[in-house]
């Protein structure tokens, strides 16, 4: 397996991102995974190697994110969107399984319904915002609770992430989180679609995720056992190979 640390210029947006790539004889796909607000790339280190099994992995930093300078301006959700739709178009090869987790499921759903060409599959982990509760208190109470009783690791790892971000860029980005309406636009998106949610996650409840997947019109729910909102960064299974499962399931081999 090789990785790789890399740079997409997309003036005036920069973002750093990692390519993971495995010898293979299989299928050669490409998996654009996308994390969640104050985090990066890194949550999916452990996930990146299990994909490359497939074909290439890119995890991106998103702008003002992980190891990505901040933009000169606030961008919304739709705008972060665009930029991840054109790295998409530069970076893989073909349509791509985009991979989102948290508020990384908005953005990549707002891929698929904006750009379908470019969408083979779309994996939803752990979807926001749950509409019952719509408001930063609630949020941050239910990422509270749901990091009770989590490992030193997943919490020294989401620290250390968070610090990166300032806190302007943190608030503007949650504002947009907040508005945006990924209920609204799941009718809309074609390809086909996994939706995940952890047994114990408080921020994404189940009730919510199966709500997400029965309004996408190719859309399956699979509960994650045993796991809470940060079920990728604890370990990469069993989700790696609930996504592995499901691409190779709903989607034809690539040569």
């Amino acid at each position: 397996m090789t990785s790789r640390d890399l740079t997409y210029d997309l003036d005036p947006v920069a973002m750093s991102y990692g390519e993971t790539t495995a010898p293979s004889d299989s299928m050669h796909r490409t998996f654009v995974l996308v994390h969640g607000i104050g985090m990066g790339r890194v949550v999916f280190d452990g996930i990146s190697g299990k994909l490359a099994a497939e074909g290439r992995v890119l995890a991106v930093d998103l702008p003002g994110f992980g190891n990505s300078p901040e933009p000169g301006t606030a961008a919304t959700l739709e705008q972060t969107a665009e930029v991840v739709a054109q790295f998409v178009r530069d970076r893989a090869t073909g349509p791509a399984v985009l991979v989102g987790h948290s508020m990384g499921t908005q953005i990549v759903a707002e891929v698929a319904y904006r750009h379908p060409e470019l969408v083979e599959a779309l994996v939803l982990i752990a979807p926001t915002v749950n509409p019952r509760e719509r408001s930063a208190i609630r949020q941050g109470l239910r990422m509270a609770q749901d990091l009770v009783g989590e490992s030193p690791r997943v919490l020294l790892l989401g620290l250390r992430e968070y610090v990166k971000t300032s806190p302007r860029w943190f608030l503007n980005k949650l504002r947009f989180m907040l508005a945006h309406r990924l209920e609204e636009i799941c009718p809309d998106i074609e390809a086909p679609a996994l939706v995940l949610s952890g047994e114990t996650d408080c921020v994404s409840p189940r009730e919510w995720a199966r709500q997400v997947a029965s309004a996408l019109p190719a859309g399956t729910f699979e509960p994650i056992p045993k796991r809470g909102h940060e079920a990728i960064i604890r370990s990469p299974e069993p989700v790696a190979s609930m996504i592995l499962d499901f691409v190779r399931s709903r989607c034809p081999e690539r040569e």
